[in-house]
């Protein structure tokens, strides 16, 4: 084991002890589950702390290219087609830190082919015990230091990127597949991260991290990042996050991946719209010339709550990786995804029903999607456009 796995498991291995302990010396809910303890002599009960849920996500996708390895390529989330897919499982624990108990943890366990891929870039080494290490969706503590009047929020272990819209959970998405743009960043990060709020509309982000993806390993150096968030009204947001550092086996600064994640967000009451535009670049050792490889994309995401448990969104979006560097293949992607969602919501439970159809096109030197035929020098035959038909169906259980 390389000595940056073995940094990773001990640390994993130790926040794993460290969170399970209070979970078991504590009983968060009083005496009957899921019910908070009665509040003495009429006063008003404290908010819960700990919160746990569970997770489910199921689906079905006609791709109507049907191609004969049931694959969508170049992706890495909702990847299989054609047959009943489950794409999600997930467990978890959370405690909330505040101004009153300021120690936070989060730990959750995850599995389903949505957790295979999703942590490392096309053709990159993985961590050892990577296989194992995908199953963590969260394994982080976090305190809540008071600093010049405010909270400064310090995060270390295993949490939520900081670069993105969407989540690698469908449910947190407006639609059911993600964008381009999500799954070629990351979905998770692993190292420490501060939150400061600057004051009441702007607040400032720093990370360190052991790499742009938290499972590939392409060196043993940490890598750099930032982000601003402005609430500019009562209804728009917009955030910048930069990324820095080295995603190569050569780690000299010149060939340092710079990516950048921009999110401009409206809410309105039944509406909420942002647009998100990225672009990455880096140049590539052991190549002649160390050629610079490019990669931008951008998504308009649209959500409309029609009435009671009816939604829609929709969402354009774009992605050119023109040197292959992201996606594995040099291809610009355009694509139009519609998504109709009908939620039934039963006490700490949510089942949501989403139907969706979405339209790819891939175009370039290396662009295309898989289909049904004869292999051609004994690979699939390709094509540009690509339509699907999506059912999923997401369970979620969540306690107050």
């Amino acid at each position: 084991m390389t000595g940056f796995s073995a940094r990773v498991s001990r640390t994993l291995a130790l926040l794993i002890w460290l969170l399970a302990a209070p979970v078991v010396a504590q009983e968060p809910f009083g005496g009957t589950a899921g019910e908070p303890p009665p509040a003495s002599g009429g006063a008003q009960a404290a908010p819960l702390l700990w919160h746990y849920g569970a997770y489910l996500d199921l689906s079905y996708d006609v791709d109507f290219n049907f191609p004969q390895n049931h694959l969508w390529r170049s992706r890495s989330t909702t990847n299989r087609v054609n047959e009943l897919t489950p794409n999600m499982g997930l467990v978890y624990v959370r405690k909330d830190a505040t101004n009153e108990s300021r120690w936070g943890m989060e730990f959750g366990g995850q599995g389903g082919y949505d957790s295979k891929e999703f942590a490392f870039l096309q053709g990159e080494p993985k961590v050892a015990g990577a296989d194992t290490l995908r199953h963590f969706s969260r394994a982080n503590v976090s305190y809540l230091a008071p600093v010049g009047g405010k909270d400064l929020t310090v995060t270390a272990g295993l949490f939520n990127s900081l670069i993105g819209y969407e989540s690698l959970y469908a449910k947190d998405n407006f639609n059911y597949t993600r964008s381009w743009i999500a799954d070629n960043t990351p979905y998770m990060m692993f190292g420490v991260n501060a939150r400061y709020p600057i004051n009441e509309n702007l607040t400032a982000t720093a990370f360190v991290i052991n790499g742009y993806f938290h499972l590939a390993h392409a060196n043993d150096q940490p890598s750099y990042g930032g982000q601003m968030s402005w609430k500019a009204t009562s209804r728009v947001t917009v955030t910048e996050t930069i990324y820095y550092g080295p995603a190569q086996a050569n780690t000299s600064m010149e060939f340092w991946r710079l990516y950048s994640n921009w999110i401009t967000e409206w809410k309105g009451d039944g509406v909420t719209v942002a647009l998100s535009y990225d672009f990455g670049t880096e140049n590539i050792a052991g190549q002649p010339g160390s050629p610079r490889a490019f990669v931008t994309g951008g998504a308009l995401f649209t959500r409309w709550h029609v009435a009671g448990p009816w939604s829609l969104a929709v969402r354009p979006e774009f992605y050119w990786d023109r040197n292959g560097r992201w996606t594995g293949n040099q291809q610009l992607v355009k694509a139009i995804t519609n998504t109709v969602e009908y939620k039934i919501p039963c006490a700490w439970t949510n089942t949501t029903l989403r139907a969706e159809y979405r339209y790819d096109e891939s175009t370039g030197p290396q662009g295309g999607f898989f289909k049904n035929g004869n292999f051609a020098n004994g690979q699939p035959m390709l094509t540009p456009g690509q339509h699907l038909l999506l059912f999923g169906v997401l369970w979620t259980f969540d306690s107050p």
